[in-house]
């Protein structure tokens, strides 16, 4: 029996996202790959350490726990490792005890057009030339910004945040922004309330994680005692009377979220910094390096990233 893939909320993602690959890639850009492929096999049972993107994917492949017999969440591998260097990354995802068995080893060959083969919603590298290629390609890609891993123990929900226009929707009401300014885009947005947006880019992984909650609201309902663990929130920009257009295009898009934050201007990081999401995805660079200690990743996505 073939192994149903298209069932699957299926995220790839590259070793250096994954783990802390800094030291290997200055010996790479310094020394050249024989250096690399050297360093790499010399050290091929010492454990790389956790990245930024670890505790996302670590909280992710345990909601598989929930559901044994389905197993809806999959990680794939996607590195442009030679299949040899590789071996330290799949020793160190045996050392987590990460549930990951598919990998791309690609030696050094761009590998993103093997993404519709895996089903995969999303891209997660740290190299942002990676990321941009794969999206010129028409592929969703986002670079994970590196920043301290922090996880902690005693938490065993999974937050994942994501901004709203030119990642969940597309960018045309950004593109109107731009061009009208802030006060015919108000009015704009006022008058399209009841219209919504078409999808961007990230739509495929949130309406794959809408559907892993509602398996969980299905368990809560039968048993009382279950307390969902998957959070999602919508933390945007916008504002009321733009507000109204955010919910019309979830309803559209037959999504529900737990949390929304309409910020209206306001630091995004003075919420995310108490949320404490495993993962915020945003099209804007300007909300994401002024983080601290929040995971983040960078969809270079539309009009903000011409």
């Amino acid at each position: 029996m073939s192994f149903p893939i298209e069932s699957k909320c299926v995220i790839a993602i590259s070793a250096s996202a994954l783990f802390d690959m800094r030291e290997a890639s200055r010996i790479f850009d310094n020394e050249g790959v024989d250096a690399y492929r050297e360093f790499q096999e010399r050290n091929v049972n010492v454990t790389l350490e956790k990245g930024a993107a670890f505790p996302f994917v670590s909280r992710l492949l345990k909601l598989n726990d929930t559901f044994p017999e389905v197993s809806p969440i999959e990680i794939i591998l996607l590195s442009q490792n030679s299949p040899e260097t590789g071996v330290r990354v799949f020793n160190s995802i045996l050392h987590y005890g990460l549930k990951i068995t598919r990998a791309v080893f690609s030696s050094g060959r761009q590998n993103f057009q093997y993404l519709p083969a895996f089903n995969a919603t999303i891209f997660l590298s740290a190299n942002p030339e990676e990321t941009r290629k794969a999206t010129q390609a028409g592929f969703t890609a986002g670079t994970v910004i590196s920043s301290s891993v922090g996880d902690d123990s005693g938490d065993d929900e999974l937050r994942v945040a994501f901004d709203f226009d030119g990642v969940i929707a597309d960018d045309s009401a950004e593109r109107f922004y731009k061009e009208k300014g802030m006060s015919e885009y108000m009015n704009h947005e006022s008058s399209l309330a009841g219209q919504p947006l078409d999808q961007g880019p990230v739509f495929n992984l949130l309406r794959k994680l809408s559907e892993f909650q509602s398996m969980e609201s299905e368990k809560h309902r039968i048993d009382p005692t279950y307390t969902p663990k998957l959070i999602t929130s919508i933390v945007t920009a916008r504002n009321a009377p733009a507000h109204q257009r955010v919910l019309t295009t979830l309803k559209e898009m037959r999504i529900k979220v737990n949390e929304v934050f309409f910020m209206g201007g306001i630091e995004k990081s003075r919420v995310l910094e108490i949320m404490k999401p495993h993962l915020f995805l945003d099209d804007q660079m300007i909300h994401l390096t002024s983080l601290k200690d929040v995971p983040a990743v960078h969809i270079p996505f539309g009009i903000n990233n011409l």
